[in-house]
């Protein structure tokens, strides 16, 4: 009997898959399509000669850990303990899969803010605990009152995402004051905050909950050098939280994987001593700005993207037919593969909005905005 009876193959394979059959520009799965920075791969290169490819330690490479620390403090404000507040993950999914299975308990309830990514679901079932599914806003803001409403004697762990996937929205002030009270008035509660996204913002700044003493001192914060520095195909990601909780988190951790990929630790340990993170929502904004104008002229309403490398288009001037049928009609007739909202959705509510990843090169997003201008 399955554990995971209702978990089939992802949107995200399913719409590359189709992409790939019919030789569509794939613009639904999260991952660039432009060569990384040539001083990472140039360091890589000469780590690879190194006497670096035995086992790390198990929470990390200690140069690595000192470094992120570093990057921590200096871009949030936190002082940290990099030997005990910090560890190396196997990328976000792992961090996210680990936590879960250290501090939620069978019984336990845990609230997951929707849309929300898939990876977040499947680790509270496989713990005997509830996944508490509660809809954000229409604007992909949370409502505190609604979340509120949900919890109850069992609630131990509240998950959010932020900058968001998939809407592209940043938490304002406002939001984290309401979160700070809340917490408070339930001190039981642990928060993971997926930040996956953290440095890809433009106008809106990202707030972090790194940033806030009143919020870290009961979080775990998941960070992703694979959306940073778009190696997503390294998996390599971390987690930083107060010594108590990533003490059992680490506990899980080195059962599940042990150590992480060695090469790579050393090579990121080199390279956060020479790159700027804080350029990286410049770069990204170039794209951003290319995509939204390129698409101004088309059919598409344009939704806000305030952060990571996603644009949400609301197609009901185009058509009235379901989210998922869209898109796949969308590649077949059209060309172009985009990613529906409603699968991010418990309910499966569908507002006709549709995902497009614009982390690609300047002639990928021309020539899908030409196809998408024609609809």
């Amino acid at each position: 009997m399955s554990k995971l009876p209702h978990v089939g193959t992802t949107i995200f394979t399913v719409m590359s898959k189709l992409a790939t059959e019919y030789n569509a520009i794939n613009l639904s799965q999260g991952f660039p399509n432009f060569p990384v920075d040539k001083e990472l791969t140039k360091i890589l290169a000469t780590s690879a000669t190194e006497n670096v490819h035995q086992y790390m330690p198990m929470a990390g490479f200690q140069p690595l850990l000192e470094n992120i620390g570093k990057s921590i403090e200096e871009n949030y404000g936190r002082k940290n303990n990099p030997s005990t507040e910090l560890l190396i993950t196997a990328g976000a999914t792992q961090a996210i899969f680990t936590i879960i299975q250290a501090i939620v308990h069978t019984g336990d309830e845990v609230i997951i803010l929707d849309p929300s990514y898939d990876c977040y679901e499947p680790p509270i079932i496989l713990t005997g605990a509830v996944p508490i599914r509660v809809p954000l806003s229409d604007d992909f803001l949370p409502n505190w009152e609604l979340i509120e409403q949900h919890i109850s004697e069992k609630t131990s762990l509240l998950i959010i995402n932020n900058p968001h996937n998939p809407s592209g929205r940043i938490f304002t002030e406002t939001d984290f004051q309401a979160l700070e009270q809340l917490l408070d008035k339930y001190p039981k509660i642990r928060l993971l905050s997926d930040e996956v996204y953290e440095y890809i913002t433009f106008e809106k700044k990202h707030i972090s909950v790194n940033s806030i003493e009143n919020l870290r001192k009961k979080s775990l914060i998941v960070s992703s050098f694979g959306k940073t520095f778009h190696i997503t195909g390294w998996k390599i990601g971390y987690i930083i939280a107060p010594e108590v909780l990533l003490n059992e988190v680490k506990k899980v951790h080195q059962f599940l994987v042990f150590s992480v990929n060695s090469v790579a630790q050393y090579t990121l340990s080199k390279y956060l001593e020479k790159v700027d993170v804080k350029s990286l929502g410049t770069f990204y904004q170039t794209k951003r700005d290319l995509f939204r104008k390129l698409l101004a002229g088309s059919r598409f309403r344009l939704l806000p993207s305030e952060g990571s490398y996603f644009q949400v288009v609301d197609y009901s001037a185009i058509s009235k037919e379901k989210d998922t049928d869209f898109c796949i009609r969308l590649v077949k007739e059209h060309g172009v593969a985009a990613i529906p909202l409603s699968v991010f959705n418990n309910n499966g509510k569908d507002q006709h909005l549709i995902r497009f990843c614009f982390a690609k090169d300047d002639e990928t997003l021309i020539k899908a905005c030409e196809k998408l201008c024609k609809i």
